[in-house]
C-alpha cells in the first residue's frame, strides 16, 4: 500500500469519490467498517474499537493529514473488541457516543488532532463544492421565497440548537417537514409517501433507498407526464448548525436531492452561501431546468 499524506475517513454517499478524484496525489482511503463509499476502492476498514491502532496505520503510512467525509452512523462499541492503543481514548469514545452528533464529531476530531494529524474540510480540497451566492439555473423564486427565508432559517437555527437535522421544507410560509436523523433524502422521500400514498423504504444513511431511486431517476421528466401529480410548491431550506464545526459534516446536496424535491412537489432549494456543498453541478442544474426549479444560494 503505498504512502500518502492525505487520508480521507469516509463513509457512504458520492462526496469521499469527488474529493479523492480532485487530488493529484492519489489519498489513502479509510472506511469505518460497514460504511464504504460509493464508487470508490477502500484502503484500509477498521472499527471504532480499533481507533488507536488506526492512527498508529496513518503514522506508518506517512499520513499527515485527514479529511472526514461521506455519511457514517454512529457506531454502537463492543468493549470485548477494544485493542491496547485505544484503551486511553475509552472516556473520550464513550462520551462522544452518548452525546449528541455534533459532540460525538467534535470528540472524534479531537482525538485524531491530539494524535498529531490535521484535519481537512472537503470543500477546502475542493472548493468548487461551494457554489458562490447567487441563483443557479435559468429559474427565479417568487417573492413568497424571500418573505418566507426568516422562518426557514429560524427553523433551522432551532432544530441546530437541538443537534437535529439541517434542513427543513417550507409551504405558504409554513414547515411541513423537518430532517431527522435519516437525512434530507428521506425527509423528501416522506413527503413523495404522503403525496403518493405509498410508505417508500427510508434509507438511514440519507441516501433515497433502492426502491423509490427508480422513481426518483425520472422525476425530471415527470413535468412533461400528463398523468404527473401537479406541483404543491413550497421549497427545501438547507443550512449548517449554528456553531457547527464546517471542517467535517458540511451540508451536502446533489443530484438525488433535487430529484428527491421535484418527486415532492416543491419549486426549488435555497441553501446557505459558504455553508452547504453541491455535488456534480453540472447534473444538478440540468435536472433543475429541466423540472422547471430554481436553486438560490442564500
Amino acid at each position: 500500500m503505498p504512502q500518502a499524506n492525505l487520508a480521507l475517513i469516509v463513509g457512504r454517499g458520492a462526496l469521499p469519490g469527488a474529493v479523492a478524484a480532485a487530488q493529484e496525489t492519489p489519498p489513502l482511503i479509510c472506511a469505518l467498517q460497514g460504511h464504504d463509499p460509493d464508487h470508490l476502492d477502500v484502503d484500509i476498514r477498521f472499527r471504532i474499537e480499533h481507533l488507536g491502532g488506526f492512527l498508529e496505520q496513518l503514522r506508518a503510512h506517512g499520513v499527515a493529514e485527514v479529511c472526514f467525509c461521506g455519511a457514517i452512523t454512529r457506531p454502537e462499541i463492543d468493549p470485548a473488541q477494544i485493542d491496547a492503543a485505544t484503551t486511553p481514548m475509552v472516556p473520550v469514545l464513550a462520551a462522544a457516543v452518548a452525546g449528541g452528533e455534533d459532540s460525538a464529531l467534535r470528540a472524534v476530531v479531537g482525538l485524531f488532532e491530539t494524535a498529531g494529524f490535521t484535519v481537512r474540510a472537503a470543500h477546502d480540497l475542493v472548493p468548487d463544492l461551494l457554489p458562490k451566492a447567487g441563483m443557479i439555473g435559468a429559474v427565479q423564486p417568487g417573492p413568497d421565497v424571500g418573505a418566507a427565508l426568516p422562518a426557514a432559517q429560524a427553523v433551522s437555527g432551532a432544530q441546530g440548537q437541538a443537534d437535529l437535522g439541517q434542513a427543513c421544507v417550507m409551504r405558504a410560509g409554513q414547515v411541513i417537514a423537518r430532517e431527522d436523523a435519516r437525512g434530507t433524502d428521506a425527509m423528501l422521500s416522506d413527503l413523495v409517501a404522503d403525496a403518493d400514498g405509498a410508505v417508500l423504504e427510508d434509507n438511514p444513511f440519507g441516501a433515497t433507498a433502492d426502491l423509490a431511486r427508480e422513481a426518483l431517476d425520472s422525476a425530471a421528466d415527470w413535468r412533461s407526464d400528463p398523468d404527473a401529480p401537479n406541483r404543491e410548491g413550497g421549497f427545501l431550506f438547507k443550512a449548517p448548525k449554528p456553531g457547527q464545526d464546517l471542517r467535517v459534516d458540511l451540508p451536502t446536496i446533489g443530484p438525488d436531492t433535487v430529484k428527491c424535491a421535484a418527486r415532492a412537489g416543491l419549486d426549488g432549494i435555497v441553501i446557505a452561501a459558504g455553508g452547504v456543498m453541491v455535488l456534480n453541478m453540472a447534473e444538478v442544474r440540468r435536472i433543475l431546468d429541466r423540472a422547471g426549479m430554481f436553486l438560490w444560494v442564500h
